[in-house]
């Protein structure tokens, strides 16, 4: 084959598969994060493999550990919020008409109708918008389990049919790229749920010496709340602060938005996360918090595996394109 028909049929593939992003733009999150869960369900689905069952059931049982881990998630955060539905019904009840907060001497009177009912209001927005994305979600939730189990089930033909195209001479880096990709997303999984449960246990003191009644529910929704990035554990703290406002304690409000926000909402991202990242993902804690946070400010929720991903894959291509100029065996440096 010429090397111009080479090249033109390469213009095609990236002219459809840009084609192909634009057309599925929609389920591009629900891809990506099944594409990710796979590589983390390899060592599992080879682990199955290797106790004797088929390769068919192998991938089923995988993906069903992975659905029902991502399913049971999302039920345990809403059956707590069941539990306290006659608390947080209390809460809302007792939510007085207008509150006077003091401050440098001066007493200012804020209407509480104006924000209640606005709260009302996007709150109805919400469950609504809810209930019209109850269909897309499940339709998602559907692609997301076909493709895990699919990918699995064939990975090793769709590795050949990724290899096929590469010339040999460039394998060993794809090769080196697959390999940082595979242990960038195990650890960046890992990383989530130690961030999680560090900071339900950072929490757990905290709320306590503040004072709350509920300690362990709200050390446990705090801890749930990692694994939504954009709002985290910080979303829950100024829910809290504002009530000791409404309160009329300031010094309350202040206390728990400086403590709560401080070792709640930032301790466990800055320590956990970059701590960990060294030692599971082979990443200075400063570039992996780069990623994290340019992931989630750039592409949303998605952003917080995409970001730390992109960072690991051009260290690495920086670590191969040294050892190619500098003439030097990695394997030998490392």
């Amino acid at each position: 084959m010429s090397a111009r028909r080479q090249w033109v049929l390469a213009g095609v593939l990236v002219l459809l598969g840009l084609l192909s992003a634009a057309v599925l733009f929609d389920v591009l999150g629900t891809v990506f994060f099944a594409v990710t869960v796979a590589y983390v369900l390899v060592p599992l689905h080879q682990r199955f493999v290797e106790r004797g069952m088929p390769s068919w059931w192998a991938s089923a049982a995988s993906t069903v550990v992975a659905f029902v881990g991502v399913l049971l998630f999302f039920a345990s955060f809403g059956f707590l919020v069941y539990r306290r539905r006659d608390d947080l019904l209390r809460f809302l009840v007792g939510l007085p008409e207008s509150f006077t907060v003091e401050l440098l001497g001066a007493a200012y009177t804020i209407d509480a109708g104006v924000l209640t009912e606005l709260a009302r209001t996007y709150l109805g927005a919400g469950v609504i918008a809810l209930a019209r994305l109850a269909p897309v979600l499940a339709l998602k939730g559907t692609l997301f389990a076909l493709l895990v189990f699919a990918l699995l089930v064939r990975r090793r033909e769709a590795r050949r049919a990724l290899l096929a195209p590469i010339p040999h001479a460039y394998r060993d880096v794809v090769a080196a790229l697959h390999e940082r990709t595979r242990e960038t997303l195990s650890a960046i999984y890992v990383l989530q749920a130690a961030t999680a449960v560090g900071t339900f246990l950072v929490a757990l003191p905290v709320f306590y010496v503040l004072g709350y009644e509920f300690v362990f529910t709200l050390a446990l929704v705090a801890g749930f709340l990692q694994f939504l990035p954009i709002v985290g554990p910080s979303f829950l703290v100024v829910l809290l602060a504002v009530y000791r406002l409404t309160a009329n304690d300031v010094v309350g409000a202040a206390l728990v938005l400086v403590l709560g926000g401080v070792v709640v909402g930032w301790l466990p991202d800055a320590v956990i996360r970059t701590r960990l990242a060294r030692q599971t993902a082979n990443l200075p804690g400063s570039l992996y918090f780069i990623g994290f946070t340019g992931g989630l400010l750039s592409v949303g929720p998605i952003g917080f595996i995409a970001g730390p991903l992109v960072v690991a894959l051009l260290a690495e291509a920086t670590e191969l394109l040294a050892a190619e100029v500098n003439g030097y065996d990695r394997a030998q440096t490392e």
